[in-house]
């Protein structure tokens, strides 16, 4: 699914801030990321979702090696990607319900064959009243909980999430976490970037530590699940 091989990135003339990083993630596989704020955790995850490319190192997404594919297949490489960020990139214009639709619009999807599925999601994360709403009228957790909609409900076979709990309570936040196994159970590749070590020991899932540039894998915390 992913390999990288002896990655790094720096910014500018700026020190890298990934040093020689390498992994190799399999398909359907779950893992946190962590590590201390500034060890370059959001810049890894860009990586993985082709928003920067390396400043050298090699990375194999999907079979394919990156560095030799061309700038017109990243579009359909990066609909198989589901990204939640921390700054949600909502798109004001749109409903709510419209947001967390958007993938399937753009999978030619018609409204009549995701309306279901779209209702269903948005009552799971707790918005099913919030449909015709437009972003900037929620509070921060609940546009967090439209972006994390809108980012697994293609069911990707990537996902990639950059503090997807950081703004919702605990009870919101766990009831997240089991959306996010359940969609890992149906084969969905699976990295989310985080802080809360309780998740981290509450998942049985592998992590992957960044400290000063350079990337350890660490085996689970707990032999658990959310269940």
């Amino acid at each position: 699914m992913i390999r990288f091989e002896n990655v790094g990135i720096r910014y500018g003339d700026d020190a890298e801030i990934l040093r020689d990083v390498s992994f190799h993630l399999e398909p359907g596989s779950f893992h946190f990321l962590t590590g201390p704020s500034g060890a370059g955790k959001t810049s890894l995850l860009k990586l993985m979702y082709l928003s920067r490319r390396p400043s050298r190192g090699l990375i194999h997404l999907f079979g394919q090696d990156l560095s030799q594919i061309e700038r017109a297949q990243l579009p359909d490489l990066r609909r198989r990607i589901g990204v939640v960020f921390q700054d949600f990139h909502l798109l004001e214009h749109l409903s709510v319900f419209d947001n967390v639709a958007l993938p399937l619009r753009i999978a030619g999807q018609s409204v009549r064959e995701y309306r279901e599925d779209v209702e269903e999601l948005l009552n799971w994360v707790g918005l099913g009243d919030c449909m015709s709403a437009h972003p900037s009228t929620l509070s921060g957790g609940e546009q967090q909980r439209i972006a994390i909609a809108r980012a697994v409900v293609a069911q990707p076979d990537l996902l990639l999430a950059d503090e997807p709990t950081g703004n919702v309570d605990d009870v919101i936040g766990q009831r997240l976490m089991h959306l996010f196994v359940e969609l890992n159970r149906l084969g969905t590749t699976i990295v989310i970037a985080t802080h809360n070590q309780d998740q981290v020991r509450k998942v049985a899932a592998p992590t992957l530590r960044l400290q000063n540039g350079q990337l350890t894998l660490m085996p689970a915390l707990s032999s658990g699940r959310v269940s």
